[in-house]
């Protein structure tokens, strides 16, 4: 038997790439997408096993369903697109900046896991990736949290739709990725510290936590409609 097939939008760094490594060393052939073609190639000489790339950029929306008949039918869909756009106090939040943030992550999403459809397998799966942003109540994020919300909110409408396809997500907490980069190593460090401070594990989550949590959706043949979060309990507010 050929082993299943895992697309991966955004599967060229941070948990996308993480989740890329798992599910190859599960014994998955593996598909990822990005938006640089030189840093999607370089994500794929990283990996060991059966990988593919395809250059796209999943916020262009009329160019999806081309890229997907050029993948071809596959197993599972991973949507592991970041975006940061929204964040800010609610009284002073760029509105187009929230808009933004809807444009970049959500309708990606919810256009990727349309365009799929096609040539999705009917035994498969569809895991989106959402943040820790939609469940925890922490002010200057109403703008990230509606973004993520809106994403979580897709798995139970789907998989009663699309039934029997699977369909899940993961709402990730603060993870050292190379999305923390914008900060600089000089703010990320106290950043990351207190972070640490308010979450019960006491110290911020590392890629590979996610992908095992990605990998154990895209294999668990009896779990559909859910939202698991992974995020060492920072929406617990301490």
């Amino acid at each position: 038997m050929s082993p299943q097939h895992v697309v991966i939008i955004g599967g060229s760094s941070g948990i996308g790439l993480a989740s890329a490594a798992h599910l190859l060393e599960k014994g998955y052939r593996v598909t990822i997408t990005g938006r640089d073609a030189a840093k999607l190639k370089a994500a794929a000489q990283s990996l060991a096993g059966e990988v593919a790339t395809i250059a796209m950029d999943a916020a262009d929306l009329t160019g999806l369903p081309n890229t997907f008949q050029a993948i071809g039918p596959f197993d599972h869909l991973v949507l592991a697109l970041g975006g940061g756009n929204g964040g800010g106090p609610f009284a002073t939040v760029d509105l187009a900046d929230v808009k933004k943030g809807f444009e970049q992550k959500t309708m990606a999403h919810f256009a990727c896991a349309q365009a799929c459809l096609p040539y999705l397998s009917k035994d498969g799966s569809i895991t989106f990736v959402s943040a820790v942003s939609a469940q925890a109540a922490l002010p200057g994020t109403a703008g990230l949290g509606a973004v993520n919300a809106a994403i979580a909110a897709l798995a139970p409408i789907l998989a009663v739709e699309l039934k029997p396809i699977r369909v899940n997500c993961v709402s990730p907490g603060v993870v050292d990725t190379p999305w923390w980069d914008f900060l600089g190593e000089e703010q990320k460090a106290p950043a990351f510290a207190s972070f640490a401070a308010r979450t019960p594990v006491g110290r911020v989550g590392r890629p590979e936590e996610i992908a095992e949590t990605i990998a154990f959706l895209v294999g668990n043949g009896f779990t559909s409609g859910h939202t698991l979060i992974c995020d060492g309990g920072i929406r617990l507010g301490q």
